[in-house]
């Protein structure tokens, strides 16, 4: 198998490199690149952030959770590789300096690297673009004003570079059979992808691996058989109608975000918290969907809205609403071989609204996630899709609580009723995150809020009315 990628301006071709290596282990005891630091290992803290450029242009990605094989055509980037050939510093480790943005310096490669991805594609956000870097010793201050110092800058010419089109080698169609390494494939095509899927049902799909990754590196598995799916474009395209998107299973949560952020902004601002950027640049929509986490909170969202999911065995095709994709605790409608293609969203859903909560604003799992998307007309409930993460074993409709509020005045007083029906739909179990109690109590009142948002009360005077 072999593999090629630019390394910080210089070309490099890897051969019999296992699948799950992942790019941090490479760098540091291959490469002797010890700037990217290993802090979390699981793509939370972002001391390992590096830049990745590809055809999507450039990105801030946790190495510690990505697989060589992801990078097959790329340019990556790491700290050593921000500065310019001759040593000349780049703005945000100028302005790093200036603003004394570094103490123990663990943490600062993995924010060069993030701030100066953000200032090449001028983004000026600094709080969302370095909510993935975490500090324990400066502060964000002086690491935020560092930021904003350096944004008047310039973009240095060294890192405007596209990786050419002949970089990306040929890896094998057909895999790489045994143990060591695991045997590989990575369809171009999704007729390809069928066929690779059909031939090993039992193999494991990579996408962005912000889950897969954490097998390897958390769990220690060794995975037999993996299938990766970031050279098929297929499943990375976003197709709009009049009233509809379809949204291949590819396509990266950052791309998500920006395709819903006009059309359905309460889920937007949901997307742009429950992962960082290096994680929504990496992690997909079919990826979240098809590991039928429990507590994940794109379904909820996807769910209130009527999104249909689309699987593709071989050459049959099948439809269903996403809310019948998830059976129980861990276990989805895929049969062997079977993939998420797509999922298809309506573009108009002015009754959406979705709330997270969380303990930590970014970056952190719902101790509750509700979705709700209510229609009303002459002031009475027409329908009502309302579903919760984290209060069941799936991602689950609250349909008793529907059923109290379709048909009924839309008044406080029909909400409040519905609000009693809530224990009917969920009996939601204690973990560290939350007790069942303050889930239940919690998910009522996301009820109540929305009727009051949709009334024009602030959110802020809640607790008195809760």
């Amino acid at each position: 198998m072999d593999i090629t990628f630019l390394l910080n301006g210089e070309s490099v071709e890897l051969r019999d490199v296992s699948p799950t290596a992942t790019l941090l282990d490479w760098l540091r005891e291959e490469r002797g690149l010890t700037g990217t630091k290993e802090g979390c290992n699981e793509g939370d803290c972002g001391a390992c952030t590096v830049m990745v450029t590809d055809g999507r242009g450039a990105r801030a990605l946790n190495a510690c959770i990505l697989f060589l094989p992801q990078l097959d055509g790329c340019a990556v980037r790491t700290v050593e590789g921000i500065s310019a050939p001759d040593g000349t510093l780049h703005p945000v480790q100028q302005a790093m300096i200036d603003h004394h943005g570094s103490q123990c310096g663990f943490c600062t490669p993995g924010f060069i690297v993030s701030m100066a991805v953000a200032h090449l594609n001028g983004d000026r956000n600094h709080d969302d673009a370095l909510a993935g870097n975490l500090c324990r010793c400066t502060g964000y201050a002086p690491i935020i004003r560092a930021a904003e110092a350096a944004s008047e800058q310039p973009a240095p010419d060294w890192l405007k570079e596209t990786p050419p089109a002949s970089l990306g080698s040929k890896i094998p169609s057909g895999g790489l059979g045994g143990r060591q390494p695991p045997s590989l494939n990575a369809p171009e095509t999704l007729d390809d992808l069928a066929t690779a899927c059909a031939a090993r049902p039992d193999a494991t799909l990579v996408a962005g691996a912000t889950d897969v990754g954490l097998w390897v590196t958390k769990s220690l598995r060794d995975l037999d058989d993996v299938i990766f799916l970031n050279r098929c474009t297929e499943l990375q395209q976003i197709e709009e109608t009049d009233d509809r998107l379809r949204i291949g299973a590819g396509v990266t949560m950052d791309r998500v975000l920006a395709a819903v952020r006009d059309l359905h902004p309460s889920y937007a601002e949901m997307i742009r918290r429950y992962g960082s950027t290096q994680v929504r640049a990496a992690a997909t929509i079919g990826g979240n969907i098809a590991n039928g986490s429990p507590i994940g909170d794109n379904p909820p969202a996807l769910i209130a809205l009527g999104a249909i999911l689309h699987l593709r065995a071989g050459d049959h095709c099948r439809n269903m609403p996403l809310e019948d994709f998830f059976i129980d605790y861990g276990k989805q409608d895929r049969a062997k071989g079977e993939f998420v293609e797509a999922v298809t969203i309506p573009r108009h859903a002015p009754g959406l609204k979705v709330y997270k909560l969380s303990k930590r604003f970014d970056q952190d799992i719902s101790a509750v996630c509700g979705a709700f998307n209510i229609t009303v007309s002459g002031g009475t409930v027409t329908e009502a899709r309302i579903a919760f993460g984290g209060m069941a074993g799936t991602p689950k409709r609250a349909k008793a609580v529907e059923a109290a509020l379709t048909g009924k005045p839309w008044s406080e007083a029909s909400i409040r009723a519905a609000m009693g029906q809530m224990a009917k739909d969920y009996m939601p179990l204690s973990d560290m995150r939350a007790s069942a109690d303050y889930r239940l109590q919690a998910a009522e009142n996301m009820l109540l809020r929305y009727w009051h948002e949709d009334q024009g009360i602030a959110s802020n005077v809640l607790e008195v009315s809760a």
